[in-house]
């Protein structure tokens, strides 16, 4: 072994998984699943892109003698992701949608064989393949290649659209299962069909898989059903655990490759035999998901780019025949799963949609490629061929599912299956979003303060998921939906329950966290979106991101707290010059002093000439019966944030402050130095934004009138008038 191979298989790891993630992000813009950025970020790697444009960096990045590296660390990779595919199938899945799902998947399967069977038999065998490959394995490999569906990007696609719980979503995610198993078994038996020498052993090799089945499901299901139940009472997911488990995935994997059926069936097979109650696969999928999916799956991608090679199809019949292979594929596909769905009762719309979402291949295709590759069964070119086939199915889905089940189609769907029932009252409504854990206590301090004692508001909290989260967080949702996605929400609720409050819990995937905020607020009717802020990893700004994108597209009046150890709100300063963001600010301040009786100073910074018209505007958000909770505060200074500043200095609990060049806050996109306010302030900060075109409240008057100056420097309740 050359003494620098480990030197080199590092060097190719960070260049793979770099690429994959700066295409993803294109992907992701495009709203393609990350399949289709990992996919092609292989074949740039590969001699497509890469060795055309450079062959001497490909070949010192990819030198011969690393590929068998490679192809185990890549082996190994998928391994752990059919297993991880495996635990994904839940077979409540199923419930209520049996012989619907087995009638659509079966079409899905039957239809695109017969195709892909018929077009090996009558033209791909003598055309792109070589006399010693038998003929029944050649038509056989076709039939089940363009039979196969994604159930894994199935899942996001639908876990991003909001779909999984739609009835369309439920059908499709049913099918999908039934299609990965049904396929995965033909498989088995074409693999096997291969690999023996004559018939006498294909049987053989198929009787020595059933036994395995049915060894998997009578002892090893139950004896994994005890363990889960053990992770789940008693010890929880210890390193034992997970040492029993992986031996024996490692165990199973072994079986299926020795009895001749490959090592991928049986991680799978032990995948889905694992009971989904209980908290075990939940656990495991916690523990194995990133390193699966982030580290090692990326290096399969980069190793199938590796041999596509673009260049063998060269002339125009090469590229007819990948576009014959491409229709046939969706007709197969589309056709066989839209015609069985209608007939199970399905609009054609709708039916129509199914189609287009069992016409997802993705990575499950280039499994079985790369599968048939190595057997000998297919050629470089036909392999090719079947890779552009499977990118082309994979990123016309989302584009086809928006163009014929649009997201009004969805949300009228979703209106249809919801019963009509009595209006909500219109309570004030704040929707919480929490995208760390360490901003829920502080969030629920301030909704205590904004509810009263008689929890006089709605409140509804958001977590977000990030689609490679998906697994992980269907598995922890089930399980306790206030502890969804690694326990985000949990101290908010925790400390909401402490201090007696009722709080709504929401956790979906998303791929476009500001949007989906808003939409959600809009759903809600939320008076406020409360937005938790934590550090990030790159930028400094605190109205940055997703903030920036919120306060962008939102409705109505969205506020982020810089929690500071807030532990209650009694004492609130509110910095004021008069704009729209300092009067949403006020709004925010009045119901403080409402719900939770707060003490509230005003400051009005006024400039050194007297010029200002705070006390007028101030009165028209709190009347005479408010006033006197309320002190306003007039300074003269020439800086608003230094004024503001050092009068945030006197001990309050909190500070709400209105966005604003005066105060040294303006939403912006990206920043490399924090707003001073926010570094230097010692209390805890509201920062309040507010769209042009709404009102802070329903019952504030005209805008302020101006009026005349204020006196130089005064502190005096409201409620003391002449």
């Amino acid at each position: 072994m050359n003494p620098h191979m480990l030197a080199q298989l590092l060097v190719q790891l960070i260049v793979i998984i770099a690429v994959s993630r700066l295409i993803g992000r294109g992907a992701r813009w495009l709203g393609q699943p990350l399949v289709i950025a990992e996919v092609v970020a292989g074949i740039a790697l590969g001699p497509s892109l890469l060795g055309w444009l450079a062959p001497g960096a490909m070949h010192w990045l990819f030198p011969p003698e690393s590929m068998p590296f490679l192809k185990m660390l890549a082996e190994v990779g998928l391994v752990l992701f059919m297993f991880l595919i495996g635990l994904e199938l839940d077979p409540k899945l199923l419930k209520g949608r049996g012989h619907a799902s087995v009638a659509i998947s079966h079409s899905s399967i039957v239809v695109p064989f017969a195709l892909g069977a018929a077009a090996g038999a009558l033209w791909l065998y003598r055309s792109l393949s070589s006399p010693d490959v038998p003929f029944s394995s050649f038509v056989l490999f076709m039939g089940v290649s363009m039979s196969i569906t994604a159930f894994p990007v199935l899942a996001r696609i639908l876990s991003e659209r909001g779909m999984m719980q739609s009835k369309l979503g439920a059908i499709a995610i049913a099918c999908a299962a039934v299609d990965d198993v049904t396929a995965w078994c033909i498989l088995a038996f074409v693999v096997s069909l291969v690999r023996a020498s004559d018939l006498a052993h294909a049987g053989l090799t198929t009787l020595f898989a059933l036994l395995y089945i049915g060894f998997m499901l009578l002892l090893v299901k139950p004896f994994l059903a005890r363990l889960g139940a053990r992770v789940a009472n008693r010890e929880g997911l210890t390193q034992n655990v997970v040492a029993i488990t992986m031996v024996l995935l490692l165990g199973s994997a072994w079986t299926t490759e020795y009895i001749g059926i490959h090592s991928l069936f049986g991680a799978f097979m032990f995948g889905a035999v694992i009971p989904k109650e209980g908290g075990l696969a939940a656990a495991l999928a916690e523990k194995l998901e990133d390193v699966a999916v982030v580290l090692l799956l990326p290096v399969f991608f980069a190793f199938s780019g590796l041999r596509t090679q673009m260049g063998l199809l060269a002339t125009p019949e090469a590229w007819l025949t990948c576009g014959v292979i491409i229709l046939l594929a969706c007709l197969g596909k589309f056709g066989g799963s839209a015609v069985a769905a209608r007939l199970t009762g399905l609009r054609w719309k709708e039916a129509g949609a199914v189609g287009i979402l069992m016409n997802t291949r993705g990575l499950m295709e280039l499994i079985v490629l790369n599968l048939g590759l190595d057997l000998g069964v297919i050629s470089p070119t036909l392999f090719t061929m079947m890779v552009i086939m499977a990118l082309v199915t994979t990123f016309m889905t989302t584009p086809l599912l928006k163009l014929l089940y649009s997201p009004e189609d969805q949300a009228r769907e979703q209106m249809v299956q919801t019963p009509e029932g009595p209006l909500p009252s219109p309570a004030y409504t704040v929707l919480l979003c929490v995208s760390h854990g360490q901003a829920g206590p502080g969030m629920a301090v301030l909704s205590r303060a904004l509810s009263g004692e008689r929890n006089e508001a709605n409140l509804y909290a958001l977590h977000l998921l990030s689609p490679e989260r998906s697994l992980k967080a269907r598995g922890e949702e089930a399980l306790d939906p206030s502890a969804a996605s690694g326990g985000a929400l949990a101290p908010l609720v925790g400390r909401a329950e402490k201090l007696g409050l009722s709080v709504r819990t929401l956790s979906f995937v998303s791929s476009e966290p500001a949007r989906d905020i808003c939409r959600t607020a809009q759903a809600k009717r939320a008076d406020l979106v409360l937005l938790g802020w934590h550090k990030p990893l790159f930028s400094q700004t605190v109205l940055g991101g997703t903030v920036h994108e919120v306060m962008q597209e939102a409705g109505g009046t969205v506020a982020v707290l810089v929690d500071r150890g807030l532990t209650q709100v009694r004492r609130v300063l509110v910095p004021f010059v008069g704009s729209r963001h300092d009067r949403a600010a006020l709004g925010l301040a009045r119901r403080l002093v409402k719900q939770a009786g707060a003490e509230v100073t005003v400051l009005h910074v006024t400039s050194p000439d007297g010029a200002g018209a705070g006390r007028a505007q101030v009165e028209e958000l709190f009347p005479a019966d408010e006033g006197a909770a309320v002190k306003l505060k007039v300074v003269r200074h020439a800086s608003p944030e230094e004024a503001a500043l050092e009068e945030a200095k006197a001990g309050y609990d909190l500070v709400v402050v209105g966005l604003g060049a005066e105060w040294g806050l303006e939403d912006r996109l990206f920043g490399v130095q924090r707003e001073r306010i926010v570094r230097d302030a010692p209390a805890s900060l509201l920062l309040v934004h507010h769209p042009e075109a709404a009102t802070v409240l329903a019952r504030t008057p005209e805008e302020a009138r101006t009026q005349g100056s204020p006196p130089e420097t005064t502190t005096q309740p409201l409620g003391a008038r002449s």
